[in-house]
């Protein structure tokens, strides 16, 4: 409009409107508009010039900003500074500090906007250190808290918090920024005390506290720290700031419950939210599905899918997780089908994701066909199918696999990968193999081995009987790890019947601990040498601990529908039909020339006693419940928790 008239722009126009095209980052705009100044006379006018510098470094077109820069005979300290930060926004910070140094020997004094895109753009230590010594000299640390908050973030980012603590305290006042960026450095190195500490001061000397960038901060503290008081109080201070209903925050607080184990109050959180986000329905089945409520986990998919919103990609992988936990390969399936029908088959998650159910529910095959279409393969998809062949006892294709993965990729290898080779090597007894991969993680890969490296190491050696060469690997293993490993080696000898090693873990492991699961294969231990004494008072010490032993279960999933046994269960509806086909098993075992291990019955029972109880074992009713619900020739999938 202006344009079209006789009345023309001045100094004080064209500066807005280049200010303009800056926040529109419309360099077609800027660049006509330059033309249209250059057309004025504006060319030596500081003001425009320098407000056309900004508009071309905040377009990110820094060749025509320096052109600008240069051909300014007349230069002001808002010039070389926005010079300095264009150079610094677009990470060519040596040419910013090279600008720097020629401005000071021209002598412009540097101001404090001069140092703080320096310094917010600092990527060497040696040179920030260099630069806080300037901005002492200068004087300007004590007065421009920005250029403080600035050298703090510095300090920060490298993990000093000490060279930050040693800015904050010198300042005379303090922003929200200031109280956010310390406290947010002691969370990242793990101070979870002082942050707090410094988090309660905040809150007595200003009136600041309810920043919302600050309480995520916070509740990223309560994360780590894992401490549900805590993160019951944080709760409270959000509620009274008026932030419970941001959907960042709500999700937040609940992932802050989830993570402190809580998982009833995160499902409080949840259900209080009348307008859910697909982020919080994703979270709050990805905790159910880490704390082992596959249940829970599909009951909220199939309330998710009624919205009409739909699921994301970490949405699907959690539910497929469920399932995986769940055992229910129906299930799964059925989740695959979705996962085809909404485009999601080609995502790497929701692959890994499938591989890793397929593979625990029994369906060695169907992982194989998931893995075969990923077409670039990361680490953890490699890592699923391995983990799929090693919990099936395929080791040799676990190694084979590994091995392809080794020849085709240029992975780093990490954890994860090694758990599944070790697993593999245990479960098909390949015990040289086993040590010689374990060496090799820590001497040709540099990772340092873990508590569950360590514990698959001890399950191999005592799996194969090798038990002095687990006390040897045991005794050179560092002292806080050794206290968890006795617990394989504690059932190798429940297995192998070696009392007297048996006793002697068992002192290792100090049964006070309140694992169940000890005493019963200690007392397992005393049953298989016959005695029976021992065994009574091993188990009886569970009753006088105020312990709770779970009783082993078997399921098998028919149709869809998940039935549960324990040994001797009469609970089923059609109870006589299952006990009149197990009847026709057992006869049908007897005539095969089948001979129970009576050993394994851990009571004091008569011979034909322990037969009997061996007949109504749970997994044998979840087979005689799958032959009587399903036609012949159905493959039935079960699960045991022992």
């Amino acid at each position: 409009m202006l344009r079209n008239t006789n009345i023309h722009g001045n100094s004080f126009t064209f500066p807005l409107l280049f200010k303009a095209c800056a926040a529109l980052t419309s360099l077609y705009d800027g660049t006509k508009l330059h033309a249209h100044v250059l057309q004025l006379g504006f060319q030596q006018d500081i003001f425009v010039q320098t407000s056309l510098l900004d508009m071309y470094s905040k377009c990110t077109d820094l060749v025509s900003a320096r052109n600008v820069f240069d051909e300014m005979l007349t230069r002001n300290i808002i010039s070389w500074n926005t010079m300095i930060s264009a150079y610094c926004r677009g990470f060519r910070v040596t040419e910013g500090i090279s600008l720097l140094k020629e401005m000071w020997v021209l002598g412009f004094d540097p101001s404090a906007s001069t140092f703080i895109s320096v310094v917010g753009a600092c990527t060497n230590l040696q040179l920030g250190l260099s630069l806080h010594c300037c901005v002492y000299k200068l004087g300007l640390l004590r007065c421009e808290i920005p250029l403080a908050n600035s050298l703090m973030n510095m300090y920060v980012k490298f993990g000093l918090i000490d060279g930050a603590r040693s800015v904050f305290d010198i300042l005379d006042e303090r922003s929200i920024i200031s109280w956010t960026t310390i406290i947010d450095g002691y969370i990242n190195v793990g101070n979870i005390g002082e942050a707090f500490y410094l988090f309660n001061r905040m809150r007595q000397m200003v009136a600041a506290s309810q920043d919302m960038v600050l309480l995520i901060k916070i509740i990223s503290g309560c994360v780590q720290q894992g401490n549900l008081l805590l993160a019951s109080s944080v709760h409270s201070l959000v509620l009274k700031s008026g932030y419970d209903g941001e959907a960042l925050m709500d999700n937040l607080i609940l992932n802050m419950y989830a993570k402190c184990s809580d998982i009833f109050s995160a499902r409080r959180v949840f259900e209080r939210v009348e307008e859910k986000c697909i982020f919080l329905w994703t979270s709050m089945i990805a905790a159910y599905a880490q704390y082992g409520y596959p249940a829970e986990v599909l009951d909220l998919f199939k309330r998710l899918l009624r919205t009409g919103l739909k699921p994301n990609e970490a949405t699907v992988a959690s539910i497929i997780s469920a399932c995986a936990d769940l055992g229910s390969l129906s299930v799964g399936k059925e989740i695959e089908h979705y996962v085809k029908l909404n485009g999601l088959a080609s995502n790497r998650q929701v692959q890994t994701s499938l591989i890793h159910m397929f593979g625990k529910c029994g369906s060695i095959d169907n992982a194989e066909e998931v893995f075969s279409v990923v077409l670039n393969r990361d680490l953890a998809v490699w890592s699923s199918m391995i983990n799929g062949y090693a919990i099936h006892g395929m080791g040799n294709e676990a190694l084979k696999l590994f091995h392809q993965m080794q020849i085709t990729e240029n992975f780093s290898l990490d954890h994860a990968v090694f758990t599944s080779i070790l697993l593999a090597c245990s479960h098909s007894g390949f015990v040289e193999d086993g040590v010689k991969y374990f060496k090799s993680m820590k001497n040709d890969y540099g990772i340092e081995p873990g508590i569950e490296h360590y514990t698959c190491l001890i399950d191999l050696l005592g799996r194969a009987g090798h038990f002095d060469l687990a006390l040897k690997t045991i005794e050179e293993m560092p002292v806080q790890v050794q206290t968890q490993v006795w617990a394989p080696l504690l059932s190798a000898c429940s297995k192998y019947r070696n009392i007297e090693l048996g006793e002697y873990v068992a002192r290792k492991l100090d049964l006070n601990a309140g694992d169940t699961s000890n005493y019963v294969l200690l007392a397992n231990i005393y049953t298989s040498g016959g005695m029976w004494k021992e065994a009574a008072v091993t188990r009886s010490m569970i009753r006088n601990r105020g312990l709770f032993k779970e009783p082993g279960w078997s399921q098998v999933e028919i149709n869809g529908n998940i039935h549960v046994f324990t040994a001797g269960d009469r609970s089923h509806r059609q109870s006589a039909d299952i006990y009149k086909k197990l009847d026709e098993l057992n006869i049908k075992l007897k005539e095969a020339g089948y001979i129970a291990e009576k050993d394994i019955v851990v009571h004091d029972l008569e011979t034909e006693e322990k037969e009997e109880s061996l007949k109504v074992h749970s997994e044998r009713l979840a087979v005689a419940w799958g032959l009587v619900s399903t036609e012949p020739g159905t493959t039935l999938t079960m699960i045991k928790n022992l």
